[in-house]
C-alpha cells in the first residue's frame, strides 16, 4: 500500500479536517477565557493543507473569526485556490469540461 493510495489520502483529509474544525473552537474557547491563542498563521495552514471545509465549518460553528480581516480575505483566498485546482484536476483528468459523446 503506498502513501498515496486514496484510503490514506481520504484519511488525512478527514484528520486534517477535524484538526481545523477543533482548532476554531479550541481558539475561540480560549479568546473567552483570556488563554494562551493559536496564531492566525496556524488556522490558514490548516485550510491551506486540504482543511479549508473544516476551517470553513469550524469559523460558522463557534462564530469565530468571522470579522477579522485580513484573516476572512486569506481564508476565502485559500478555498478559491482550492477549488480552481479541483477544478485543474477534474479537467486533466477528465479530459476536459465536456463529456465526449462518441
Amino acid at each position: 500500500m503506498t502513501l498515496l493510495a486514496p484510503a490514506n489520502l481520504v484519511t488525512a483529509l478527514c484528520a486534517v479536517n477535524f484538526a481545523a474544525f477543533a482548532a476554531f473552537g479550541i481558539d475561540k474557547a480560549r479568546a473567552e477565557n483570556g488563554g494562551w491563542r493559536i496564531r492566525e498563521s496556524t488556522l490558514l495552514f490548516l485550510a491551506l493543507i486540504g482543511g479549508s471545509p473544516g476551517a470553513l465549518a469550524g469559523r460558522k460553528a463557534f462564530r469565530h473569526k468571522t470579522r477579522k480581516q485580513p484573516f476572512n480575505s486569506e481564508l476565502r483566498g485559500i478555498v478559491v485556490l482550492q477549488v480552481i485546482g479541483l477544478a485543474g484536476l477534474a479537467w486533466y483528468w477528465g479530459g476536459g469540461p465536456l463529456p465526449s459523446f462518441q
